[in-house]
């Protein structure tokens, strides 16, 4: 009996990453566009980060952000109101056998970069990272 590639816990596999680009773009074009019939979400500047798609291709995770990170409640609440109409429109460009159901969730990255960034400029952060650094050089 043949093993499933995705239980292995590796990470996501080529095909679900390439079906999650896809539907990244389309969802970007689509709203930078405004295709929808909504007039709020078409106001907005809307980014799309990333998408995530489940190992059987059925549900992908939509992590979007307005551009200037206002309003970061309503886009989401905005792109579950119009789901149904995105995810025909997604089908009808990309042709997919099964259109995903999307969830829509709120994207991160940029506040997580911002921490990290915050957290390296600390004074102690910086010390630790230089002795690490002339650790290395004297290894060399």
């Amino acid at each position: 009996m043949a093993k499933k590639s995705y239980s292995s816990g590796s990470g996501p596999s080529q095909r679900q990453l390439r079906v999650g680009e896809l539907i990244r773009r389309g969802l970007s074009e689509i709203l930078q566009r405004g295709d929808l019939h909504d007039v709020e979400l078409n106001r907005l500047s809307v980014t799309i980060g990333e998408v995530r798609v489940s190992p059987d291709l059925r549900v992908a995770t939509v992590y979007a952000l307005p551009l200037g990170g206002e309003g970061k409640d309503d886009v989401v609440q905005l792109l579950a109101k119009n789901k149904g109409e995105l995810r025909q429109l997604i089908n009808k460009k990309l042709a997919l056998k099964h259109s995903p159901d999307m969830r829509f969730r709120l994207d991160e990255t940029f506040d997580k970069m911002d921490e990290t960034r915050r957290m390296f400029e600390q004074e102690h952060v910086r010390k630790d990272i230089e002795r690490a650094d002339e650790r290395d050089d004297e290894e060399e």
